[in-house]
C-alpha cells in the first residue's frame, strides 16, 4: 500500500487582545466611511525560525519538515498550515481605518516527512498544495470581507465571524483535496487541484466554477 501525504489544519488563535482590536475610536456622528486594509506579514527567509510565513516566490522544502515522523499511520508526509491575523483601526476625520495584516503560516516542528520520502518531489508538490490551498482561503476571506457592510458598532465580530466560517472551509477545501487525490497517489487529480488553485490566486480568490469555468472539485458539495 502506497505511503499517503497529508496536512493538519488547526484552530491557530492569536493571545487575546491581539485578535480583538484594542482601541475603538470615540463615538462621533460624523463618522461616515470604513476604509478597510489589508497588510502582509512575512519574515526573512530563515531556518532558525519555526514559523514559516508563505511568500508566492519562496516554495517548502524538505529541510522545513524539522519535527520527527510519526511511527503509526500511513502517511508519508505531514504539513502544518493555518492563518491568522491581527487587527487595528484609527479614526482619521471622518474615516474609521481599520487593517488587517494576515498571517499564512507552516510551522517547521510541527510538519514531518519519512527520510525516505526526501527525494520525492511529487510528494514535496502535494504538501506545497496543502500551503497554496491554505493562502487561497485568505484571499477569499479577504473578498468576503471586501463585500461586507461593516459598521464601527460591529465590525470586529463581523470579521471575526467571517473568519471562522474562512477556517471551516479551509478544512473543507483541504479535506476535499486529500479525499479527490487519494492523498497524493492520483497524479490527474492533483493536477487538476494545481489548476484550480493556480486559477483562484490569480483572481483573487475566485474559483473556477465560480468564474463559469469547468468544475474542478467537489468541496462545496460538503458544506
Amino acid at each position: 500500500m502506497p505511503l499517503l501525504f497529508a496536512t493538519i489544519c488547526s484552530l491557530f488563535l492569536l493571545p487575546s487582545g491581539q485578535m480583538k482590536f484594542p482601541v475603538r475610536p470615540p463615538d462621533t456622528r460624523n463618522l461616515m466611511v470604513i476604509q478597510l486594509n489589508f497588510e502582509e506579514r512575512t519574515t526573512a527567509d530563515s531556518s532558525d525560525t519555526d514559523t514559516l510565513f508563505y511568500d508566492a516566490g519562496r516554495k517548502l522544502r524538505w529541510d522545513d519538515f524539522t519535527g520527527r515522523p510519526s511511527r503509526n499511520g500511513p502517511s508519508a508526509a505531514v504539513s502544518y498550515t493555518s492563518f491568522a491575523y491581527e487587527g487595528s483601526s484609527r479614526q482619521v476625520h471622518d474615516t474609521l481605518k481599520i487593517t488587517l495584516t494576515m498571517q499564512v503560516f507552516f510551522i517547521r516542528s510541527a510538519s514531518w516527512v519519512r527520510p525516505e520520502y526526501l527525494n520525492n518531489y511529487y510528494a514535496l508538490a502535494h504538501e506545497q498544495l496543502h500551503f497554496d490551498i491554505t493562502r487561497l482561503v485568505v484571499e477569499r476571506f479577504k473578498q468576503k470581507l471586501r463585500q461586507t457592510a461593516l459598521n464601527r458598532d460591529d465590525y470586529d465580530s463581523v470579521i471575526q465571524y467571517q473568519y471562522l466560517q474562512s477556517f471551516q472551509e479551509m478544512n473543507r477545501m483541504q479535506y476535499a483535496f486529500d479525499q479527490e487525490t487519494r492523498n497524493g497517489t492520483d497524479a490527474a487529480a492533483q493536477a487538476r487541484w494545481r489548476d484550480k488553485v493556480n486559477v483562484g490566486m490569480k483572481n483573487k480568490g475566485v474559483l473556477p466554477e465560480e468564474l463559469g469555468f469547468e468544475f474542478f472539485g467537489n468541496f462545496e458539495k460538503n458544506r
